[in-house]
């Protein structure tokens, strides 16, 4: 399954803005720029959280901001701003990275600092 969602103003929810997201289940790509356009990836078996947040106006024009927490040197932290069906959108990420990750074997891992083995020594 693939989604194609564009990003779109606050107010009315128009597709102003020249940003597109493509969500499958191998990666989101995000296409921005009208001159000059770039194009960046992130793998979907990066993904280790997902937040929907809903702002007021974006209740009134049925939109939503997904934010995915990856473990991607470029995009720690990625903005999917002011897309409908995000509700949706958000459901398919955590399933399809969740599958992505077990497809690989790749299992969620925590970033340890030496204080903390240190402290698990001792």
């Amino acid at each position: 399954m693939i989604y194609v969602e564009r990003k779109r103003t606050k107010f009315l929810a128009l597709p102003i803005c020249f940003t597109t997201y493509k969500i499958s289940d191998e990666k989101i790509t995000i296409t921005s720029g009208f001159l000059s356009i770039t194009e960046d990836d992130a793998r979907i078996y990066k993904v280790q959280d997902v937040k929907l947040t809903i702002s007021l106006l974006e209740r009134i024009f049925k939109l939503g901001t997904i934010t995915c927490y990856t473990g991607d040197t470029t995009h720690p932290e990625l903005k999917l701003l002011h897309i409908k069906r995000a509700s949706e959108i958000k459901d398919f990420i955590i399933v399809a990275s969740e599958e992505a990750r077990r497809k690989r074997r790749t299992i969620h891992s925590m970033d340890i600092d030496n204080s903390d083995i240190e402290d698990f020594i001792e």
